[in-house]
């Protein structure tokens, strides 16, 4: 019996497909749960750590500067960046450390993981770490790919009932372009995942080298460095569920047209 057999939607598609579609969204569900989990406890550590001062009263902005200059990167700015919507990172692009207001002020242990990860990014990049060259070149379509699936498919869509009397050919190759860019995005998340943890682990070393962090705190930084990269797993997992329902529901969508036309 089909599993969706009262939703008027899924009329017309193949049980097999049914099951799909309820399978991934039953997953999409759970990942989503285990993602609110991690950032409520994510959150908890970064504001037990923020409360703490470290041992060497450095702010994210003096933690930076000085990882900076003495990797002789001082052309690369630390700016106060104010926003609660995008986070601590560094810009490639702008020579940019930029910080988190409360970053850059609060002498914290969190203040000061976020500054050294982020000043280790740069320094990554000055030495031209071949992951790292690799993230800067294609960082724009890692951003621009989620965001372009609808434009897209209103394009193909408004072009193919200006031009093609809506016979679908150009809506399905938007879509399919839609698919492929997102689909891009989705590998290029892995590979971003794979620079911040190897500027988590210089941030740590150079810490300890320098001087600028004792072991206790070292690994609370670490702590905290392995839950942004727990939830950022998750969040990739939680974008790849959501292309495959998407695939899926093209399908669907392409089978219930099929059946249209077959009954007609």
């Amino acid at each position: 019996m089909p599993l969706f057999e009262n939703f008027e939607e899924f009329k017309n598609v193949s049980p097999a497909l049914q099951w799909a579609i309820f399978i991934v969204g039953c997953l999409i569900v759970l990942v989503a749960a285990v993602s609110v989990v991690i950032s409520i406890w994510l959150a908890i550590k970064y504001i037990v750590y923020n409360r703490r001062m470290n041992s060497r009263n450095l702010s994210g902005k003096d933690a930076a500067r000085m990882i900076l200059d003495s990797h002789g990167l001082q052309r690369i700015k630390v700016s106060t960046f104010g926003s609660l919507i995008f986070g601590n990172s560094y810009s490639h692009y702008f020579k940019k450390v930029r910080l988190r207001r409360l970053t850059t002020k609060k002498q914290s242990i969190t203040s000061l993981a976020m500054g050294a990860e982020k000043a280790a990014l740069a320094i990554l990049d000055k030495e031209g770490d071949k992951d790292m060259k690799t993230r800067i070149v294609l960082t724009p379509l890692m951003y621009f790919g989620p965001f372009a699936f609808i434009p897209l498919v209103v394009i193909g869509v408004l072009i193919d009932i200006i031009l093609f009397n809506f016979t679908g050919v150009a809506t399905t190759i938007s879509v399919v372009l839609g698919f492929a860019l997102f689909g891009v995005s989705f590998v290029l998340s892995i590979m971003t995942l794979k620079t911040e943890k190897k500027a988590q682990a210089r941030a740590c070393e150079i810490l300890r080298q320098e001087n600028m962090a004792t072991e206790e705190e070292i690994g609370m930084m670490q702590e905290l460095f392995k839950l942004y990269n727990i939830q950022y797993v998750n969040d990739i997992i939680l974008e790849f569920l959501q292309l495959i329902m998407r695939i899926l529901q093209f399908v669907a969508k392409i089978q219930q047209g099929s059946s249209s036309n077959s009954g007609d």
